[in-house]
């Protein structure tokens, strides 16, 4: 046998045990396949029969099965007939107010020299039913689609007041940057012209806090805190204003109190109050003023949003009041609150925010003429005490009274 026969022999010898060893390891395949399916026949029934005995109490532990979890049964249960609704509102952007010092006014006057606008924000809210029936309600995200203008107040410190007061027939100057001229006095009037900052004025006539004047060429409604004039009345060194006693003043404290009218404590009684061994920081005595401020723009008891304050940052020693100068934890909601809080670059912007949000939203009627000749929208209005504001703007139901123990604390320091 020649090599080439002697090759082919070798291969047909390899390939003929080839296809022995593929039968075999099939028959095997075959055999433990029947055993398996005679088992699972056999046992199968058995299991039954042992699961139905051991439900008469032992307590068997299966290795790596997972155990059941009455809570997260009844919770899950409970949790059937809930459902989740999102919605994308538009909202108004609020405006934020920055305060800065004037030499040359009186003490005290505060005068606008860049009025606020407002923005816009689609506000995405997630509402929560059981049944049907309305059981949370949380805003979750926003997204501006219009920026807000920085409203621009000077407050005189020069070391002379002055008790002169606009009359009919004086020369006005424009302060802001801009100031529109309306029809009628009020902001949903229309506007009929825009006056740029220094032009000159005629006072025609006064109602509240316009001035019907006539000037560049018109003749409207403006905002009387966004002009000034020229004041030739003799300069007097400060006097003392009329001061309310502490008596006084603790007659109109209750808790029902209405919030929608100033405290009428002085700027030396708002830094007298708010001077306190609990506020480590002095956060509340450096920022005094402001709560004085507010009552005199925004016609709201001061000595409230102090109280609110210091409710909801524990006399500013809160991360969210020491890092992001945020006194009241405005926009802070529940599911990412140290995240969703506003940061302020100055505790003075935060106090002036939320009175404004206090004014137009929740202690003044729909319609109510408030600040800057505005209208309150009212959305969130129950009466214009504790109780009424607590309705829509905390979910501690205690909120109230917690807010009137400070309140009293603070005016018995009068």
């Amino acid at each position: 046998m020649n090599a080439k026969e002697k090759a082919k022999k070798n291969q047909k010898i390899h390939k003929e045990k080839m296809l022995k060893n593929t039968i075999i390891f099939l028959a095997f395949i075959i055999s433990v396949l029947y055993v398996v399916i005679l088992y699972d026949h056999y046992f199968g029934r058995n299991n039954v029969y042992a699961s139905e005995t051991l439900a008469k109490g032992e307590n068997i532990k299966i290795s790596k099965a997972k155990e059941i979890d009455i809570e997260e049964v009844i919770t899950e249960n409970i949790k059937e007939g809930q459902k989740e609704e999102y919605i994308v509102q538009e909202s108004t952007l609020e405006y934020i107010t920055k305060y800065r010092n004037n030499t040359n006014l009186p003490k005290g006057r505060i005068q606008v020299v860049q009025e606020g606008r407002e923005g816009k924000q689609e506000v995405t809210i997630k509402k929560i039913y059981q049944d049907e029936e309305l059981i949370a309600e949380e805003q979750v995200a926003s997204k501006i689609t219009k920026a807000s203008v920085n409203k621009i107040v000077e407050i005189g410190t020069a070391n002379y007041s002055s008790n002169y007061k606009a009359k009919v027939g004086d020369t006005l100057y424009v302060t802001s940057d801009r100031l529109s001229v309306m029809v009628q006095p009020n902001e949903q009037a229309k506007k009929i012209a825009t006056l740029a900052k220094g032009n000159e004025l005629k006072l025609l006539e006064i109602q509240n806090e316009w001035y019907k004047i006539s000037g560049s060429g018109a003749i409207g409604y403006v905002k009387a805190e966004s002009t000034t004039y020229i004041d030739n009345s003799p300069k007097t060194q400060i006097s003392t204003k009329t001061v309310k006693s502490k008596a006084e003043l603790i007659s109109t404290l209750s808790f029902d109190m209405a919030l929608n009218k100033p405290s009428g404590l002085t700027l030396e009684q708002f830094k007298k109050v708010l001077s306190d061994s609990k506020d480590t920081n002095k956060i509340f005595q450096n920022n005094a003023e402001y709560f004085y401020y507010i009552e005199q723009q925004y016609n709201i008891n001061g000595v409230f949003v102090a109280a609110v304050g210091i409710h909801e940052s524990a006399w500013g020693t809160s991360q969210i009041a020491k890092n992001k100068k945020n006194l009241f934890g405005y926009g802070a909601y529940d599911s990412n609150p140290y995240n969703d809080a506003y940061h302020f670059s100055g505790y003075s912007e935060s106090i002036d925010l939320i009175a404004r949000v206090f004014v137009k939203y929740y202690i003044n009627p729909k319609g109510t003429s408030i600040y800057g000749g505005e209208k309150a929208a009212g959305t969130y209005y129950n009466g214009s005490t504790l109780s009424g504001i607590n309705t829509r703007y905390a979910t501690d139901k205690n909120w109230a009274n917690g807010v009137y123990n400070h309140i009293k604390y603070l005016y018995n320091k009068l």
